[in-house]
């Protein structure tokens, strides 16, 4: 958190990674690109590194063809897991589309509107992610959570959200941060064993 009279920061745009101290199944070795963080109203996010077994062209036939691979529903958090999001790169010059609403950090990254139709906004897009769910923190608690030392705030890279190797995405983000951040790629799964 900021201290009083700074202004605070957003995270949108950036990783939330989860410290080998957080034990919440949920997010244990999480890797959570943040999509909104405002102090008055909390953060949302969705976890990058958890591939479901069920394909998209299982829940959403014909977006299929745009999903980056691998080509399934992935968990995006706890949260409201019936519902889902949808994240999307926008192709570079491509004509804008109303299905697309880019986050502010990054014009090429956002969200997209799943009621289009495929086809309609297949030119526009590079790619696709569909979530089933995201993860959510009420004011200030985002930020509780990193001063506790559960998670690292870092920057992403444009590959994060559609890495075709999820399963080694925590590790990756860890190991790019150069020493001292990166010997923690190596912690065992249960730090008591460390």
């Amino acid at each position: 958190m900021s201290e009083p009279g700074e202004p605070e920061v957003s995270w949108q745009g950036r990783l939330l990674v989860a410290t080998p101290l957080l034990t919440d199944p949920h997010f244990h070795r999480a890797v959570v690109l943040v999509l909104s963080h405002e102090p008055d109203e909390g953060a949302l996010g969705l976890v990058l590194d958890r591939p479901s077994g069920t394909g998209v062209a299982e829940v959403l036939p014909g977006w299929e063809g745009l999903a980056a691979s691998p080509p399934v529903v992935f968990e995006g958090g706890p949260v409201a897991r019936t519902s889902a999001v949808c994240l999307g790169a926008a192709r570079p010059g491509a004509p804008a589309t109303a299905a697309f609403a880019d986050l502010a950090a990054d014009p090429l990254l956002g969200t997209v509107d799943l009621d289009a139709r495929p086809e309609d906004v297949a030119d526009a897009l590079r790619e696709v992610r569909v979530f089933a769910g995201y993860a959510g923190w009420s004011p200030g608690q985002a930020e509780a959570e990193v001063d506790e030392g559960a998670w690292w705030v870092l920057d992403a890279l444009p590959g994060d959200p559609f890495s075709p190797a999820p399963g080694l995405l925590w590790k990756q983000v860890l190991r790019r941060q150069g020493l001292p951040l990166a010997l923690a790629s190596t912690a065992p799964d249960d730090p008591s064993l460390n």
